[in-house]
């Protein structure tokens, strides 16, 4: 194999590495905009929980549950 061979399926291989890399972090920006959306619902749900546990500690009947000693 001849150098410009050589050269020639090196920069070949490189073009694919990139390629790769590109495609990567697509992905990873991609599963960052998932993950970020995901903790902010589970923020709303930490925070909806943490109300609803304060009204029913305050006797605040939360919905239209009856109170639990029926």
């Amino acid at each position: 194999m001849s150098d410009i061979e050589r050269i020639t399926e090196l920069e070949i291989q490189l073009a694919h590495a990139t390629r790769l890399a590109e495609e990567l972090s697509d992905i990873v920006a991609e599963q960052t905009k998932r993950l970020e959306l995901v903790e902010r619902r589970i923020q709303m749900l930490m925070e909806r929980a943490a109300e609803q546990e304060a009204q029913s500690l305050s006797g605040e009947v939360v919905g239209n549950q009856p109170p639990p000693h029926w």
